[in-house]
């Protein structure tokens, strides 16, 4: 019986990174991200935690709202969470819609008439004076308070049509710089490789790494 005095020890389960979103999508593309740099983590959603209602984006800027959700999902789970914020900026409207691009129209998410009311309002504006860009801020917040933001910028124009039958919100008018396409027309993985989200999700690796090891 000598060998049944050490009980083999059970592998460690992976440790679990909490998503501050209940869009399958953006769960999808930060997995295949943090897949893609080998961080060995499991990647949930809010959806994970039914009984956490939803925060309040009651910030003045990107960062902080996506800090808003992270620091609340981190302090319910008492899990490392991540959470992002996004939008359009239209230069000659010195920046908006920004933090109110989901509801530019006045009801959240309803994407036509977001995009309807936007081109109404660039109506006369000339090709030259429609450069705009995706912006993303994403976060991350420990359970005990540590935080850190990175960013990411898609740069492009705005047509004075829709284009495209992919992706979501402002995709078929903003046409990135150095395409003739715009980011409806893109496949999922060319927007992916170029997109706001992409680069800022990409930024938060050496943050993981460097937090969380």
């Amino acid at each position: 019986m000598g060998g049944m005095t050490s009980t083999p020890t059970s592998p460690q389960p992976p440790r679990r990174l909490v998503l501050a979103t209940r869009n399958p999508g953006k769960v999808t593309e930060l997995h295949a991200i943090l897949s893609e740099a080998g961080l060995p983590f499991e990647l949930v959603g809010a959806d994970a935690y039914p009984e956490i209602p939803d925060v309040k984006e009651t910030g003045v800027t990107f960062a902080e709202n996506a800090l808003l959700k992270a620091h609340a999902l981190a302090q319910a789970t008492g899990l490392p969470a991540v959470a992002d914020d996004s939008g359009l900026c239209v230069d000659v409207l010195n920046g908006a819609p920004g933090i109110f691009s989901a509801r530019w129209a006045g009801t959240h998410g309803d994407d036509k008439a977001n995009l309807d009311l936007l081109l109404a309002q660039l109506g006369d504006i000339a090709d030259e004076h429609r450069a705009a860009h995706f912006f993303c801020a994403a976060a991350l917040a420990l359970p005990d308070g540590t935080e850190r933001v990175v960013e990411g910028r898609l740069l492009g124009t705005l047509r004075h049509t829709p284009s495209g039958d992919g992706g979501f919100g402002y995709d078929p008018v903003l046409q990135p710089l150095g395409e003739s396409r715009t980011c409806a027309e893109l496949t999922p993985a060319e927007k992916n490789a170029i997109s706001h989200r992409g680069q800022a999700f990409r930024a938060l690796i050496p943050v993981v790494r460097e937090l969380l090891g």
